[in-house]
């Protein structure tokens, strides 16, 4: 199948697309922010650029998209049908990168939560957060990874 955008329009599309204060970032800063979590935000001394660094507790949560980070058995990681190889290699690239910055972070002696994207709009938002946050304060005494589905 091919694109229904010309190359560059394409390329101008995905180029707006912001890594940053994300909408699914944002609505989680929020949330744990009203529940009296105070946090840095892409804090870049630490591998990963974490998404939400809560230095008290010695955690750090990153917001991850289903589709750029290839969230198994998500409707919203599928690979587009066109450029097939660009974004196998792009994909395969951002786990890669994932894992080892994981992997520095445990050696570091970092709680890491991972929350998907795709569970942000299915569960109820308070649930959700209500879960977070008891990652956050149960765990944060040992080096267990929470991983938040």
């Amino acid at each position: 199948m091919t694109d229904i955008y010309t190359k560059d329009k394409r390329s101008k599309i995905m180029s707006n697309i912001g890594s940053v204060s994300t909408k699914p970032e944002i609505i989680i800063r929020k949330s744990l922010f009203s529940k009296g979590f105070r946090y840095r935000i892409n804090y870049k001394k630490l591998p990963g650029k974490p998404d939400i660094v809560l230095p008290k507790y010695r955690t750090v949560i990153f917001v991850h998209g289903c589709f750029w980070h290839a969230h198994s058995n998500c409707k919203d990681s599928h690979l587009p049908k066109s450029n097939i190889e660009f974004w196998e290699n792009k994909i395969s690239s951002n786990i890669n990168r994932d894992k080892n910055n994981i992997e520095q972070l445990v050696d570091l002696k970092w709680n890491i939560i991972v929350i998907w994207e795709c569970e942000i709009k299915k569960k109820s938002l308070e649930s959700l957060i209500e879960e977070v946050a008891n990652c956050i304060l149960t765990k944060h005494q040992g080096n267990i990874i929470s991983r938040v589905f």
